[in-house]
């Protein structure tokens, strides 16, 4: 049975990935990192509808926290197919307000996060010559926000470390894309006011948010075409283009 492992996978676009994976019968773990009760919520969730995740607990920006998360998985699993870096944080602050901290949290979690993890399966995966390593980055990552230097920033770092990962990775028949969503409806965007999201979606060309599950259904064809890497797929509706 094929293995999917999420990052940030119990809420929003993350649980979306899961349920899509979980409904194409893999065995999927799903990683979270503070919020437990939301972690069990979820799991209880997929219980209901007959799967059976598995929970792991990792900071994905703790070096030692993640090795151990992996060491885990692989003494329970003989493989890892499919890895979804989906962790990541935000913030909207401009650069005057923007501190050295903010900074490096933004970064921690969604570029080293993203490093680290891949860093952990890349052996196993050209050892196995087999292996789907799928980043979630941002349509902002790609063209900028204002008011997002941060967070946009990361989201470009984490395109160019896919496009060059993917290439290292190519002669071992290891994959390596990306996904740049657009606007979804997640509680990332829930800050927004009502007149700040109709403004936002008036940009968009198909004239509405995307959905998580969406996001999801590019994961699955990212995961099994095989002969697809290096790619940057973008799921935000024309948003940007």
């Amino acid at each position: 049975m094929k293995t999917a492992l999420i990052t940030g996978g119990t809420k929003g676009i993350g649980k979306a990935i899961a349920g899509a994976f979980l409904e194409r019968g893999y065995e999927v773990v799903l990683n979270y990192h503070r919020d437990e009760a939301a972690a069990l919520a979820t799991q209880e969730e997929f219980n209901m509808l007959g799967y059976c995740p598995v929970l792991f607990r990792a900071d994905v920006s703790d070096e030692v926290q993640v090795r151990n998360m992996f060491r885990e998985f692989f003494s329970v699993y003989d493989n890892l197919d499919v890895l979804v870096n989906n962790a990541g944080i935000s913030l909207i602050k401009v650069i005057q307000d923007t501190t050295l901290s903010d900074w490096n949290k933004i970064f921690d979690t969604n570029v080293k996060g993203t490093f680290l993890c891949s860093r952990e399966v890349a052996n196993k995966m050209v050892c196995a010559r087999s292996g789907s390593i799928i980043n979630i980055s941002s349509v902002w990552g790609e063209v900028g926000a204002s008011c997002e230097t941060a967070y946009s920033a990361s989201k470009g770092a984490v395109i160019a470390f896919t496009k060059a990962l993917a290439k290292e990775l190519a002669p071992s028949n290891v994959r390596v894309n990306c996904i740049t969503p657009g606007v979804i409806d997640t509680e990332m965007n829930s800050h927004l006011l009502e007149d700040e999201m109709r403004e936002l979606i008036s940009e968009i060309p198909m004239g509405r948010m995307g959905a998580p599950e969406e996001v999801a259904k590019a994961c699955v064809y990212l995961a099994e075409s095989e002969y697809v890497t290096g790619e940057v797929l973008s799921v935000g509706g024309g948003f940007a283009k």
